[in-house]
């Protein structure tokens, strides 16, 4: 492995323990990089620390280490729940990653406990594994180790075991509080010591953070480490090896360009960016389909359980696509990543930076290409001048197999492929909407009929964005997709039995509606006139509204409609009923049965 070098290890001012060395030699880092050689001297004198690094520089070892180091060198060793340090990442992914570099470490030092608690697992476990084997270093999501301190009645006392706390790493920080743990980190903070070693993290430092660092960090060192080299400029923010493409086409040719790029690199490793988890869900699994002979996995923020398990499995793959949201964006390291491919831009040109930073990691080579539309080609001039991120045109590949046909062909048989692709271009036109750039991705310039035969819709879905548009470029099938079945039997027969349940409520229902309009009702047509020229002339009269008693015809009347629209009563039961209570009075009269219908 290539790395950039700024002094070995054994340079350090403060020696390392020899067998943190041979770790770091069997992992195969003889060198440090330079967020490396410019924290680790601070953060052993007792030195808190902000540190702002570009993606892909070896932030993971910049606090490890040290947390390691602090830890050796305590005059009293750590008991068992005794928890000397902290980190706190913002997904689980990220969490999984640096437990298991942290575990390298510990493993030649079993004085040491090491302990991971993220979502998606069950906290009483999380509870009962910490009371039998102890924490002395945790690695944790925000919202498990808020929960962690509230479950004092579970017979775990974080609040004490924490007293002992020497070491707190943020890292991702100001993805810690772009995805709104802003509210936790503060409860956090608040049950730790305020005698500790604090470490800010992070590819950018915004507002958020600063204000991060006034309030948790005692006055801290800021580091910020640029990349060497002509072609990388003194705030470029992205890895100087990484070759940043970008590719304009139309809607409906975007599917059909990826799906010809992945067919000629199935060698390689490759995350594939879309804006939204239905989208991730629909494209997934269209991908599946019909790049044949590589392995397709897909992880997003609204997967619970499964997330875990496949980026353990996709990181060991030697090659593969990985269809992922932007929960894949910040600090994972998954080796040897070739392409970093970006269908849809990002919601903010921060996470574009980190996208891109999936590969060309610590020495490493590896490119991106992000598809623009026509309408979306100023952004290559925003990234240059906002994010310091120059790209360059990738042409679009001429001669590619149309596949839209293969889609909508997926879609008609099977109802899931259908719904999902209704539900992903919903999805996609909610988030375009709120894209924080909105002055270059406007809704209003989006070519709806071309966006949805890139999605291989068979109709235009109904939603308010879509409302009073024509889209005669658009041709729906001539398919009437109510007809469409479920390929999952289980699910299609489910899906008969509440149409037939439905059919058979409207039936009953118009039945209904029928019977009191034309017999209940005009029954009564005579007494409804009587009353209505007896009211009148009261009126006229003592020149007063409804009496009291009319009122409580009224009402009672009302009742009986509800009680028959809820089943309660029989058809003769309110026909009954209307009688017994004399005649409505012409309020009621006037409103109609499809009006009191509409008040029950």
């Amino acid at each position: 492995m290539e790395h950039v070098t700024e002094g070995s290890w054994e340079s350090l001012p403060v020696p390392l323990h020899p067998r943190v060395l041979g770790v770091l030699r069997e992992l195969g880092f003889p060198y440090m990089t330079p967020v490396q050689s410019a924290t680790i001297p601070l953060f052993m004198k007792n030195k808190d620390v902000a540190a702002e690094a570009v993606t892909g520089s070896g932030k993971t070892l910049a606090f490890i280490i040290p947390i390691l180091e602090i830890l050796l060198r305590r005059e009293e060793k750590l008991k068992k729940s005794q928890v000397g340090a902290i980190i706190i990442t913002p997904t689980r992914e990220l969490a999984v990653q640096i437990d298991e570099v942290l575990s390298h470490f510990t493993k030649p030092f079993p004085q040491f406990s090491q302990i991971l608690w993220i979502g998606g697992r069950n906290p009483g476990e999380d509870v009962a594994r910490f009371k039998e084997h102890g924490g002395n270093i945790i690695v944790a999501t925000p919202g498990r180790l808020e929960d962690m301190f509230r479950r004092k009645a579970e017979g775990l006392d974080l609040a004490s075991c924490v007293r002992s706390l020497e070491v707190l790493v943020l890292d991702e920080a100001d993805r810690l509080l772009d995805m709104g743990f802003e509210a936790s980190i503060n409860t956090i903070l608040e049950f730790l010591p305020k005698q500790r070693r604090t470490g800010l993290f992070s590819a950018t430092q915004t507002q958020e953070v600063e204000n991060l660092v006034r309030a948790g960090l005692r006055n801290p060192v800021r580091i910020s480490v640029k990349e060497k080299g002509a072609a990388a400029s003194s705030t470029q923010k992205t890895p100087s090896r990484l070759e940043n493409y970008y590719m304009v086409c139309k809607a409906d040719e975007k599917f059909n360009q990826l799906v010809h790029f992945l067919r000629n690199h199935k060698q390689e490793k490759h995350l594939v960016f879309f804006s939204t988890c239905a989208c991730v869900e629909y494209y997934g699994k269209a991908l599946e389909a019909l790049v044949k002979g590589v392995k397709v996995m897909c992880i997003h923020g609204k997967m619970k359980y499964k997330r875990n398990k496949i980026f353990t499995e996709f990181r060991k793959l030697q090659s593969g696509i990985l269809v992922c949201t932007d929960v894949m964006a910040r600090g994972i390291d998954i080796p040897e990543v070739n392409w970093v491919l970006q269908y849809d831009p990002p919601s903010n040109a921060s996470a574009f930076v980190h996208r891109c930073g999936r590969t060309a990691r610590i020495g490493h080579g590896g490119s991106a290409l992000v598809f623009l539309l026509p309408m979306e080609e100023s952004y290559v001039n925003f990234l240059a001048i906002n994010q310091k991120c120059p790209l360059q045109e990738m042409k679009v590949q001429k001669n590619t197999v149309d596949l839209l046909p293969k889609l909508k062909s997926m879609a008609l048989a099977d109802r899931a492929v259908f719904e999902k692709g209704m539900k992903a271009f919903v999805s996609f036109v909610q988030a375009y909407a709120k894209h924080e750039c909105n002055l270059i991705f406007r809704l209003k310039d989006l070519d709806f009929a071309s966006l949805a035969r890139g999605f291989g819709l068979l109709r235009m879905p109904r939603m308010p964005e879509l409302r009073g548009k024509q889209f005669p470029d658009f041709l729906p099938v001539d398919v009437s997709t109510d007809s469409i079945p479920f390929k999952d039997k289980i699910r299609e027969k489910q899906r008969q039995k509440l149409l037939e349940q439905q059919r058979k409520e409207k039936t009953e229902n118009e039945g209904r509606r029928k019977f009191i309009k034309n017999k209940a009702w005009s029954k009564q047509k005579a007494k409804k006139e009587k009353k209505k020229k007896r009211s009148e002339k009261r009126k006229r009269e003592e020149g007063s509204d409804i009496e009291d008693e009319d009122m409580e015809e009224l009402l009672n009347d009302t009742r009986l409609l509800k009680k028959f629209k809820k089943g309660k009563i029989t058809e003769e039961e309110l026909e009954k009923g209307l009688l017994t209570s004399g005649t409505r009075s012409v309020e009621t009269a006037d409103l109609g049965i499809s009006d009191l219908e509409d008040d029950c």
